[in-house]
C-alpha cells in the first residue's frame, strides 16, 4: 500500500493557524480522492475534508465553519490542509487517507490506506 506521511502539526493558541501536509508516493493525489479525517481523544475519527483527483471538494461543514481548506499539489505528490482560526476543540490527531478515484467522500471506510496522523493541540 501507497505510505502516507502526514506532518505540520504541533502546540498553537487559540485562533492560530496550521497548515498539514501530507506526502504520498508519486501520483497518488493526481489518481486518487484524497481525505483528512482527526480524533480526539475519547472520540472517534471523524471526516474533516476530501478532494477527488478532478479537484471536486467536501467538507465537513459541523467542524470546518469556513476555516480549513483542502488542497494539493500533484508536482509535488502532496496533499494540504489549512487551518485557521483554530480553536481547543481542534485538538485531536489528523490522518490523511487515500481512497479510490471517485467524488471526494466523507465515509472513512471508503478509505484504504492511511497515514500514522499527526498531533495537532490547540490551547486555549
Amino acid at each position: 500500500q501507497a505510505q502516507l506521511l502526514e506532518s505540520g502539526g504541533g502546540l498553537v493558541r487559540t485562533g492560530d493557524s496550521l497548515r498539514l501536509s501530507c506526502k504520498t508516493p508519486a501520483r497518488t493525489v493526481m489518481w486518487y480522492t484524497m481525505g483528512w479525517f482527526r480524533q480526539a481523544p475519547g472520540k472517534e475519527r471523524e471526516f474533516v475534508a476530501a478532494i477527488s483527483r478532478s479537484g471536486p471538494t467536501k467538507y465537513n461543514d459541523e467542524i470546518v465553519k469556513g476555516r480549513f481548506s483542502i488542497s494539493k499539489d500533484n508536482a509535488k505528490s502532496t496533499l494540504y490542509l489549512q487551518m485557521n482560526n483554530l480553536n481547543p476543540e481542534d485538538t485531536a490527531v489528523y490522518f490523511c487517507a487515500a481512497a479510490q478515484p471517485g467524488s471526494p467522500s466523507g465515509v472513512a471506510s471508503s478509505y484504504t490506506n492511511w497515514g500514522q496522523g499527526t498531533q495537532v493541540f490547540v490551547s486555549s
